[in-house]
């Protein structure tokens, strides 16, 4: 199982304070014989008769030597992710978890925002200092 990434815990804490409840830290993903570990699980109850809204989130730091190295590792786990979610666990929604400055310097950016449309990234930007969440991108 791979290490939380450096800002896990400021992004659960957002959630947590956004009424969000933890159902796993980290989620595992099986898909026939492939084992994946998502960061967390989540849910939280909308209006009584839709039942729960559930989620899983995929944490980012965005911290390695080359921004787009990590971009490409975070789109590519977000896409495999997805897609093994959506035959073993459809009823949860996939999210990027990012911390706000990685949103504006990286995020904003007109080569990444056609990337994010394409490939239809669900993302949360999280301000870490305040342990909040700041905005819900689909």
């Amino acid at each position: 199982m791979p290490a939380p990434d450096l800002i896990h815990d400021a992004v659960k804490n957002a959630l947590l304070k956004d009424g969000w409840v933890i159902t796993a830290d980290p989620y595992w993903i099986q898909y026939d014989d492939l084992n994946l570990y998502a960061d967390l699980s989540a849910e939280r109850t909308l209006v009584a008769e839709r039942g729960p809204e559930r989620i899983v989130v995929e944490i980012k730091s965005f911290t390695g030597r080359s921004q787009a190295q990590d971009l490409k590792i975070a789109v590519g786990q977000f896409v495999l992710y997805r897609e093994f979610l959506r035959e073993t666990a459809p009823d949860h929604r996939l999210y990027l978890a990012i911390d706000s400055d990685v949103h504006q310097k990286l995020f904003t950016r007109k080569a990444i925002e056609l990337i994010q449309q394409r490939l239809a990234l669900s993302i949360i930007v999280v301000d870490l200092e305040s342990e909040e969440i700041i905005q819900w991108i689909s």
